[in-house]
């Protein structure tokens, strides 16, 4: 049987997705979304999950395109739904987002095609931004998860 690709506008059921919470130096990389949903938005990188990828891997292939940055995944910061409803009540996008904590390990920051900026933020400035309510939990919730790998010498 041929394998027909899920659209990620209108799907009929979730999509696998992961966010990548990258502390460094006590700042936090984020990018400037280029595309629906939330284009325009400061968001953690990342993105939808590839057939055969585990989030692992499609944590660091989404990093890299998106910021070209290599990273080391941590471990699981936690789980969130992204879901955008139509006009009419439809739901336009869903995305179950493994968010994990990364720390770069190569490579040279520069936003990719699909995000239209992409840079460091402390996180007084992170805060600042308009950013939808689970991210900023989520990086709030990252910082301290790297605070301990910090503490313990990882």
């Amino acid at each position: 049987k041929e394998h027909i690709p899920m659209s990620r506008e209108y799907p009929d059921r979730p999509v696998a997705g992961v966010g990548a919470v990258i502390v460094e130096k006590g700042r936090i990389l984020l990018v400037r979304r280029g595309t629906s949903p939330r284009a325009g938005h400061w968001s953690l990188p990342g993105g939808a999950q590839e057939l055969g990828e585990t989030f692992a891997e499609a944590c660091v292939r989404e990093v890299r395109e998106e910021t070209g940055l290599a990273v080391e995944v941590l471990g699981l910061v936690d789980v969130v739904d992204s879901i955008t409803r139509d006009d009419t009540g439809r739901v336009r996008f869903h995305y179950l987002l493994a968010d994990v904590l990364a720390r770069p390990c190569g490579g040279a920051l520069q936003a990719g095609s699909d995000v239209a900026d992409a840079r460091w933020f402390t996180p007084e400035e992170a805060f600042a931004l308009p950013l939808w309510s689970e991210t900023a939990r989520v990086i709030r919730k990252g910082f301290e998860l790297a605070a301990a790998v910090t503490a313990s010498g990882h």
